[in-house]
């Protein structure tokens, strides 16, 4: 009776822990959904107040400029966080991650130039990156295995909600004025608050602790000159040189980094012209543009919200290279559409929501897929690296889309040209690493 009770009692407080990771993961990811989505609600009111009137009508090469200063700073935090996730713990990085992020988005409040808010934007980047990996990494090594899919998608919706939460603060805030927007990134400090949180109520998941417990036991004999199992060779060797080095992770790593790249690349270069694109169709029809941005971001955003928790209970159903395959297939169809064909603004709405759930749920296929195909060891590097290393290319997406706007004289075309790149992730994803459905992750 007393081990029944005992066996309980952990039991019940390995679900709570799960609980409280996925709860602190969740609300640094929805800041930084928060951040990201402010930026691309305000930048057209910035540049107004930033640039000088003669360059007001190359706004939006300025734009793709400071959309991808974001994306360079996110995928350098977020392959330096990697690495420190596998050293220092999924906790310490974390906090470090939440700090960074709010103390420069506060800071990019107080721009007086675009270049400056191109460099805040970089190292808020920093920030926005590292969350993502040591608050993947603790969600995945603390559920079980048949409900993973479900933790993963539930912690993306957090993404889609802070893009609801900037949508919708943004529609309260852009009537008070030109200046208006620098409002939206003071509310950026608001997640330094969470950091007391963590520091009180979480703590490294025990996977991650055996596995630095057996990194130090190596190091130990090594030190010591004793003769060194392949284990030991492998845990010695800098994370990732160990991804890199060893044939059958490396493959992974690259079909997995052409996924990754599909969906960023789909995003950035398409989703973030939505709030732009809506507002010229409200003014063709008479309506007030800036009101119909925001009211399509949040149409938007309701979409992804569905689509991130989707994601999970399909890919727990059917398993998940069958879910990343019918997300491609179902962003491709509607970027086509939404761009190419809808030009009513009620019908854009409707459209804009589907696009959310397809363009924005399939992200949710890296935090259920990436922690169960890599090992405990190097989890956080291998995992950062896909997810955050795609964006130094994905960062070319926004100027050349800027560029094909200008060129084009139209968000609709450029758009729909680049959004072909959801075919490449059709193809890849059949080859990449094996599915995982209900398998335990690798130790």
């Amino acid at each position: 009776m007393a081990a029944s009770k005992t066996a309980d009692h952990a039991s019940a407080t390995d679900r709570s822990a799960a609980w409280r990771a996925l709860f602190v993961a969740w609300l640094g990811w929805m800041f930084d959904g928060y951040e990201t989505y402010a930026l691309v609600l305000v930048a057209g009111v910035a540049m107004r107040d930033l640039l000088p009137a003669d360059q007001l009508a190359q706004a939006p090469v300025y734009i793709g400029g400071l959309l991808a200063a974001t994306l360079v700073g996110w995928a350098t935090g977020g392959v330096l966080a990697g690495v420190l996730a596998d050293y220092l713990g999924r906790k310490r990085t974390l906090m470090l991650s939440i700090f960074c992020y709010a103390v420069f988005t506060g800071l990019t409040a107080f721009s007086q130039t675009f270049w400056m808010m191109l460099v805040f934007r970089f190292l808020t980047g920093l920030g926005l990156g590292a969350e993502w990996g040591p608050g993947t990494a603790m969600v995945a090594e603390q559920w079980r295995p048949a409900v993973r899919g479900r933790a993963a998608g539930m912690l993306n919706t957090a993404f889609g909600f802070g893009f609801l939460l900037a949508s919708g603060l943004w529609l309260v805030v852009a009537p008070m004025g030109q200046e208006a927007w620098r409002l939206m990134f003071l509310f950026g400090i608001a997640p330094a608050f969470v950091l007391l949180y963590i520091r009180r109520s979480i703590e490294n998941p025990e996977l991650w602790v055996a596995a630095d417990a057996r990194r130090q036991a190596a190091r130990a004999r090594a030190a010591r000159g004793e003769a060194l199992r392949p284990e030991d060779h492998a845990l010695l060797r800098f994370t990732m040189f160990h991804v890199l080095g060893t044939p059958e992770l490396r493959r992974r790593l690259v079909l997995l980094l052409l996924m990754s790249l599909t969906s960023v690349v789909g995003w950035w270069a398409t989703s973030t012209w939505i709030p732009p694109l809506a507002a010229q169709l409200a003014g063709q029809h008479g309506q007030d543009p800036q009101h119909a941005a925001a009211i399509t971001g949040l149409t938007y955003n309701v979409g992804g919200i569905l689509g991130y928790a989707a994601f999970g209970f399909l890919a727990d159903a059917i398993g998940r290279k069958w879910s990343i395959f019918l997300y491609y297939l179902g962003a491709l169809l509607i970027v086509w559409g939404l761009f190419l064909l809808v030009r009513d603004p009620g019908l854009f709405l409707v459209a804009a929501a589907v696009n959310g759930f397809f363009t924005s749920g399939q992200f949710s296929w890296m935090p259920t897929y990436l922690p169960e195909v890599f090992p405990t060891a190097v989890r956080g590097s291998a995992i950062s690296l896909v997810f955050d290393s795609s964006r130094y290319l994905a960062a070319a997406g926004p100027l050349l889309a800027g560029w094909l706007i200008t060129t084009l004289g139209g968000i609709g075309s450029a758009a729909a040209i680049i959004g072909t790149i959801y075919i490449l992730g059709l193809v890849v994803v059949p080859f990449a690493a094996p599915e995982t459905k209900g398998q335990p992750l690798p130790a």
